[in-house]
């Protein structure tokens, strides 16, 4: 399989303030790419120190303004890993408006200005809400796109634009269908996993929708970023991949292996199970793997790195 080097490469990442982003930029950085974060926030300390004619750059600023937008992305540029974008799908039930704009308007700006400055890769974080109402069993990159929330489908929509600038004007695309993304620096997220961890530090209930057997994939973030990573370099890959674990675990499990990573007891709560949630997530990551990526973090030693991280090693205080 062809694969470039990235050496020396500038590659813009959208959203490198965030959890996931802040893990690709510094995944690059190592790797002695010239990278660019933009984002509303200012960065995190890197963990990595680029030397040599490498560097780290940062651009606040928010992508629903084209300014910005055509600031990021110039001339030189090689690749961009897209993962900015307005993430919260109850949000997006109230403000269907702001999911639009943050996230369909900003990736038609982004492709355009792709193609203009000549860029050759483009990796975008996706999501499996794209199918939405088709998630009745094993997911797999062929399920029909049938979003059931506004979130969902500006994702959808977003990929099929990325299908449309690949075939038409060779920015080649990936859509990379992420499911539940943890791992060590997700403090300010507010998916299941940091909420777990915030509930046992703050000695609070912990919420759960339902019954709390709906099932999720949960993947860790270092294995994320090495399919962006091979998203970046595999130049045969194009088209949709799911990166999950491939194996899923309900509330009520993920509950019992957070209490067995930090040696607490955590209080739950049930509350009405939300609208717009898919009642399981099991996912088919098999084309991932034919093209050489595949999980490497077991949701245990996961878990344990996260709990490590809130409350220190086990045993500590």
């Amino acid at each position: 399989m062809p694969e470039i080097d990235l050496a020396g490469e500038r590659i813009v990442v959208t959203g490198g303030s965030g959890f996931i982003g802040g893990h690709v930029v510094e995944a690059l950085c190592r790797l002695g790419c010239d990278v660019l974060s933009v984002d509303r926030r200012p960065a995190k300390p890197l963990r990595c120190h680029p030397d040599g004619d490498h560097k780290v750059g940062l651009l606040l600023g928010d992508l629903t303004d084209r300014e910005v937008v055509e600031a990021s992305v110039v001339e030189g540029t090689r690749g961009i890993v897209h993962l900015a974008a307005q993430t919260s799908v109850l949000r997006s039930l109230q403000d269907p408006q702001g999911a639009l704009d943050n996230n369909l308007a900003v990736m038609g700006n982004l492709l355009e200005q792709a193609r203009k400055a000549g860029v050759t890769s483009f990796v975008f974080a996706s999501t499996n809400a794209v199918v939405g109402s088709g998630a009745t069993g094993t997911l797999h990159e062929g399920v029909a796109l049938a979003p059931l929330t506004p979130y969902g489908a500006t994702k959808a929509a977003s990929e099929m634009l990325l299908s449309c600038y690949s075939a038409a004007y060779g920015v080649r695309g990936v859509a990379l269908r992420f499911t539940n993304v943890y791992g060590p620096g997700m403090s300010e997220k507010d998916s299941a996993v940091p909420r777990l961890m915030r509930a046992l530090a703050n000695d609070s209930a912990f919420e759960i929708y339902g019954d709390g057997r709906q099932v999720r994939d949960y993947v860790n973030v270092a294995d994320v970023v090495a399919a962006v990573i091979l998203a970046l370099r595999a130049t045969a890959i194009s088209g949709r991949l799911i990166i999950g674990a491939g194996s899923s675990v309900s509330v009520v499990d993920l509950v019992t292996l957070v209490e067995k990573a930090t040696g607490k007891r955590l209080q739950v709560r049930h509350v009405p199970a939300k609208a717009g949630e898919m009642p399981a997530v099991v996912v088919d990551n098999s084309a991932a793997r034919r093209w050489g990526w595949e999980p490497s973090v077991s949701l245990e030693a996961g878990i344990a790195e996260v709990a490590a991280e809130w409350f220190g090693p086990p045993g500590e205080t």
